[in-house]
């Protein structure tokens, strides 16, 4: 198969939605090197995340030598594609180009989330509109649909009337590095560089309004101070990280907070996954849930939301809570410090739902069976 893939998330977005596009197209240049894959972005940025792709002759990548590169990329890369003999193109963060079905070349995209949709006052009235757009046409012009869990499946159902045999689940895979093992010396300097005690809770997460961080500060406070161990937290202000630090003031725990912004290390990421007492997650709405499952694959016990695809992510192992009761959250937090069982049982059990979930193998065999499919059903018509 010659497969295309836009890869303007993937090498220019270095969080959610580029981790997604890397991590899927070299499983895929692993598992199935026979196949020809191609790249093609607006522009790029040369980073260690990138030179995989940039210094691999396997990979051949097209950047746009265009003035108007939004343009080319939801138009005028037909015309590369046809160049290219391109059998099959996956759009990987849910769009693809708006002509592209009638070019005959084969279509997949991923949808990750419709947040826009379920949370609109999350976003501006201009952004709602413009991504709607694009999702739409998206999901209608495609040959198939990949949903990263079926909470998203139902809601492009829900929200876009599309036929759900034209959409697959496939989940996101994790990172192979973090199933490696934390020898006591490595973690021991990471934590010291981070100033981290060597008990604590952890939040990975952007700092945003979904993801309800707040929750977490506000069972802090109805938690026993014996169990008031310090919090972790790990991700990017978008704005909301005052909320919380007014938050923390009003309930005195500055002292409890250790703030991480900048982490771009998955080495160090996995260090601290692996040590922490639990991760806590409390989001009201996640199109994956990809921290959840990192957490699993470290064997770290799991407290996150009982909405969305938390569930999902968690397995029947994972504590759920109401995103919206602090005092749940609290007695969760405690259950799962005291309880040597339940505690045991959420790591191993835990871990070996990740592990059947998310593996890269499994899930890239699935999505090259996803491919087979549709270019099948394209040359029996």
């Amino acid at each position: 198969m010659r497969i295309g893939f836009d890869s303007k998330r993937l090498f220019n977005n270095f969080t959610g939605l580029g981790n997604y596009s890397r991590s899927l197209v070299k499983n895929l240049h692993e598992y199935y090197p026979e196949n020809k894959y191609h790249l093609y972005t607006p522009k790029f940025k040369n980073r260690s995340e990138t030179s995989y792709f940039l210094d691999n002759s396997s990979f051949q990548t097209y950047d746009a030598k265009v003035a108007f590169k939004s343009f080319w990329r939801s138009y005028s890369i037909i015309q590369q594609l046809k160049k290219d003999e391109i059998d099959l193109y996956h759009g990987l963060s849910n769009e693809i180009p708006f002509s592209l079905k009638k070019s005959n070349i084969q279509s997949v995209v991923t949808i990750h989330d419709l947040i826009f949709k379920v949370l609109p006052e999350t976003y501006s009235q201009i952004n709602r509109k413009i991504y709607d757009f694009k999702f739409r046409n998206s999901c209608l012009s495609a040959n198939r649909v990949i949903a990263i869990s079926e909470s998203t499946k139902n809601d492009i159902v829900r929200f876009y009337n599309i036929d759900p045999e034209k959409i697959e689940v496939i989940y996101q895979s994790c990172n192979p590095i973090f199933y490696k093992k934390t020898e006591k010396e490595e973690s021991i300097e990471i934590l010291n560089q981070h100033k981290i005690p060597s008990e604590y809770l952890l939040f990975v997460g952007s700092i945003e309004e979904r993801k309800n961080l707040n929750l977490i500060i506000e069972a802090y406070q109805k938690l026993k101070e014996e169990f008031r161990i310090p919090l972790v937290v790990i991700g990017r202000d978008k704005g909301y990280r005052k909320n919380i630090l007014k938050l923390v003031e009003e309930y005195k725990l500055g002292k409890k907070v250790i703030w991480i912004s900048n982490l771009n290390d998955n080495d160090e990421l996995r260090v601290i996954y692996q040590k922490a007492m639990m991760l806590i997650y409390p989001s009201f709405y996640e199109g994956f849930g990809l921290p959840v499952a990192e957490a699993l694959i470290s064997k770290t016990p799991v407290i996150t939301s009982n909405v969305s695809s938390l569930p999902e992510a968690g397995g029947p192992n994972s504590y759920y809570v109401d995103p919206n009761n602090p005092e749940e959250l609290a007695h969760g937090i405690t259950q799962v410090l005291i309880n040597t069982e339940l505690r045991e049982t959420m790591i191993d059990r835990g871990y070996q739902y990740a592990c059947k979930q998310f593996s890269p193998d499994q899930v890239t065999k699935q999505l090259v069976d996803c491919y087979g499919r549709v270019l099948n059903s394209a040359g029996s018509k």
